[in-house]
């Protein structure tokens, strides 16, 4: 990890807060529990413990791995229903395979996202490629869940496929810090997710010792999650590692530090920043299914059960 990386990165485009921005306060940190998902692949709860209304229109993420699999090892999910919001797969190292009951789907790796809508919903699968399976391997991977409106909740399904190469990459003034905007934007440069809730995606890399101040509209939230290594947030250097996330309160801009020594086998800072404009619409959310009361809840359910969400395909290539 990074998959998506450049030698120099001050030949990027640079962004930076300005003089006037209000720097955001750090509210909470909190350390994701571990876990288990799907057929038994190592999870962070990256949302655990924090308050749902700094996390609107964000409902949960995990980290899934790092991981290094012996051969035999590397595990997916079963199929598995979804409606009324996104998910949205970013895999750094490994490699993932996707389908749908719509025949929509893919294979991600090294960099890649892949941004489902479920919509009014779907029956999908997420596996590792056979050959992964039978020889093993690193994999690390993020999967957010992004709330939809009500006025989007029973929108088609709909598949983004964003190969690594299509990301927007930017740096800070000093070069210390290599962006990558998946979604949204940062400072006026646009990432290649397209979202039905104003939200931004960015994955940086900080070099130890460095430090990110990047500007955060206003009318966003701001959550930074820590993917790897060591170092700290906000103007009173609150300091964070490895699996937690810090919430911050409203300004316009975040700041982010890479401790100056790492761990061995993490040469930088690695997180994930997100922000996003909130729904602050009513949430029945149960198991798959994300919606904004518990009849439209039960009606999920009982289409589901009587195979309106769809079917699994008798041939699936998986």
């Amino acid at each position: 990890m990074p998959a998506v990386t450049v030698e120099n990165p001050l030949t990027l485009p640079r962004v930076a807060a300005s003089a006037g921005a209000v720097p955001r306060p750090v509210l909470t940190v909190t350390t994701a529990p571990k876990g288990f998902e799907g057929e038994g692949f190592p999870v962070r709860r990256a949302f655990a413990g924090v308050d749902h209304r700094h996390l609107d229109p964000f409902i949960m993420m995990d980290q899934m791995g790092e991981v290094e699999y012996q051969p035999g090892e590397p595990k997916g999910t079963p199929w598995h229903p979804h409606r009324g919001f996104e998910t949205v797969t970013y895999i750094m190292d490994g490699t993932f395979i996707h389908q749908d009951s719509n025949g929509g789907g893919g294979t991600i790796t090294n960099g890649d996202t892949q941004w489902m809508t479920a919509g009014s919903g779907l029956l999908h699968i997420e596996t590792p490629p056979e050959s992964l399976v039978v020889s093993g391997g690193l994999f690390h991977g993020l999967q957010l869940w992004v709330n939809l409106p009500a006025k989007d909740k029973m929108s088609p399904p709909r598949y983004q496929d964003i190969r690594g190469g299509q990301v927007q990459l930017l740096t800070t003034e000093d070069g210390g810090s290599l962006l990558r905007v998946i979604a949204g934007e940062l400072d006026g440069h646009q990432g290649p997710g397209v979202t039905h809730t104003p939200i931004s995606m960015v994955h940086a890399t900080v070099r130890p010792g460095a430090e990110a101040t990047l500007p955060w509209r206003a009318d966003f939230n701001g959550l930074v999650y820590v993917l790897a290594g060591r170092g700290s947030v906000g103007a009173d250097r609150r300091p964070v590692h490895t699996g937690q996330t810090a919430v911050f309160g409203t300004g316009g801009s975040v700041t982010v530090r890479a401790d100056e020594k790492q761990d061995g086998n993490t040469p930088d800072l690695e997180v994930v920043l997100l922000g996003g404009r909130p729904i602050r619409e009513p949430m029945a959310h149960y198991g798959p299914f994300v919606m904004n009361s518990q009849a439209e809840l039960q009606q999920a359910f009982d289409d589901f059960k009587a195979g309106r969400l769809g079917s699994v395909p008798a041939v699936h290539g998986m």
